[in-house]
């Protein structure tokens, strides 16, 4: 679904393309490329990567990442793609922030290696051949879209049969807690401000782009009925605030197969 964004007539996915431009130029922590030495290190072969925020993926999710055709979904930023490549993957970023994708170029003109990015809105379908990829790698963006729907079915459309999706998914539990004092419970679920104003006024007034919950069925039954099959998950915090030390579960990633 394209819906506009605070009554504006541009769509949140173009709004939400704007804010993270601009969050990154803020210095946003998840839009800063990594430094030669971390590239240095991960050519070694000493990396870790994040799909949520704090907890590092297991290296067993990856397997042999050499020759492997990687797709890193929503995943600019110059953090993640650099180390693929320097593990030896043949990497495509596809992101909807101009920004993001410079940060990739970036890094890659740094260090000497090709990488390919495309801007597209991963609502959309895909502009990918079927069976393109043998692995997706798509860090926590879900809340920035209304709907999993199209991004499973496309994540298992361009996998080869066999190929892996690792996955980071926002489960929405923040979305209850007041930001500033999370002992308060303020909100509700599911949260979507398409159809709440009063969610797309509080969003706006926070410069917080337009963000969504999902549930479980949408998470991981989304999953399932488009063909990948789950074999692995985890769960993480937020890395810092009161939910943090509390061991409060907002985040899963989880480990998919297409069947």
């Amino acid at each position: 679904m394209d819906g506009n964004a605070s009554g504006s007539g541009e769509s949140y996915q173009d709004l939400n393309s704007r804010t993270i431009d601009r969050w990154i130029e803020e210095g946003w922590e998840w839009g800063q490329p990594i430094s030669h030495e971390i590239y240095e290190k991960a050519l070694q072969g000493d990396w870790d990567v994040v799909l949520t925020p704090t907890k590092p993926v297991p290296k067993s999710w990856f397997g042999d990442l050499w020759g492997k055709r990687v797709l890193g979904l929503a995943s600019g930023g110059g953090q993640q793609g650099p180390i693929f490549a320097a593990a030896g993957a043949d990497v495509t970023i596809l992101d909807y922030s101009e920004k993001q994708l410079e940060s990739e170029r970036f890094v890659a003109a740094r260090e000497g290696y090709e990488i390919k990015t495309v801007r597209a809105d991963m609502t959309k379908p895909w502009p990918f051949p079927d069976e393109s990829f043998d692995l997706i790698f798509f860090p926590v963006a879900n809340c920035y879209i209304e709907s999993m729907e199209p991004v499973w079915k496309e994540a298992s459309r361009v996998l080869v049969p066999g190929g892996r999706i690792l996955s980071g998914l926002d489960n929405g539990f923040n979305f209850l807690f007041d930001e500033e004092d999370e002992s308060r419970i303020v909100g509700t679920l599911p949260y979507n401000p398409l159809k709440n104003p009063a969610q797309m006024a509080e969003l706006m007034a926070g410069d917080y782009g337009v963000q969504f919950s999902h549930s479980i069925s949408d998470l991981l039954g989304g999953q399932i009925r488009c063909g990948l099959r789950l074999l692995d998950i985890y769960d993480d915090t937020n890395g810092s605030g009161l939910l943090h030390e509390h061991g409060a579960p907002c985040f899963y990633a989880t480990l998919s197969v297409k069947e």
